[in-house]
């Protein structure tokens, strides 16, 4: 889904922009993904997730749990 670059997304598109970006997120996208597909910047990516109440997952992409001691 692109965007139009550097026009602002406000209303009913905001609306349904943010919703997509959500639905992504949660499976599984990043921030920085989506925000490539969408041609917008992370931040803009990051600021509408923050909006929804998106609880953001920790940075540092996936985390492997220790190695058992043998």
């Amino acid at each position: 889904m692109k965007v139009r670059k550097y026009a602002r997304i406000v209303g009913l598109e905001r609306a349904q922009l943010a919703a997509a970006v959500v639905e992504r997120y949660k499976a599984g996208a990043s921030v920085r993904g989506i925000a490539v597909s969408m041609g917008r910047s992370y931040g803009f990516v990051h600021r509408l997730l923050e909006e929804e109440g998106v609880e953001l997952r920790p940075r540092g992409g996936n985390q492997r749990p220790a190695r058992a001691a043998v």
